[in-house]
């Protein structure tokens, strides 16, 4: 097994389970086939953004949302072909069929800046909180998207 499938192994064990130690988590894995080392699995989860993070129930390992998130925008950007706006929307044109994936994208940012965001087919309109930062809202789906 390749590690892509590994990968997206640690992605769904990590959302379904609560995992506390990497030898839990290698024992997981190889009770899915995957055979790994420490160092092996340290670096598939530094690569995948795990943090450890403290709850009640003790620590836990999770996915760091935030890097998961960046590192999707360059994938969104893709299908993305203009940005612009008025005094009131920023409109976001994409290739077809690609702007609800692009709408629910910056839905799941929950951007202090953005309202929320209606897609068709090919376009989204993206409602700043205010009118007053359209320009910033148009300048920070820019600079997600395409940097």
């Amino acid at each position: 097994m390749n590690k892509p499938q590994r990968h997206f192994a640690i992605k769904e064990i990590l959302h379904n389970q609560v995992v506390s130690s990497q030898e839990e988590l290698a024992s997981l894995l190889k009770k899915r086939g995957f055979t790994v080392t420490q160092a092996t699995l340290s670096r598939d989860l530094a690569e995948l953004g795990v943090v450890r993070i403290h709850t009640e129930q003790g620590l836990r390992y999770t996915i760091n949302e935030h890097l998961e998130e960046t590192k999707v925008a360059p994938l969104i950007g893709r299908e993305v072909t203009a940005i612009e706006h008025n005094e009131v929307l920023v409109v976001i044109r994409t290739l077809p069929g690609r702007a609800p994936g692009v709408a629910s994208y910056l839905d799941s940012l929950h951007s202090p800046l953005i309202l929320g965001t209606v897609a068709g087919d090919d376009t989204v309109f993206v409602t700043p909180v205010s009118t007053k930062k359209i320009n910033t809202v148009e300048k920070f789906i820019k600079e997600l998207l395409f940097s």
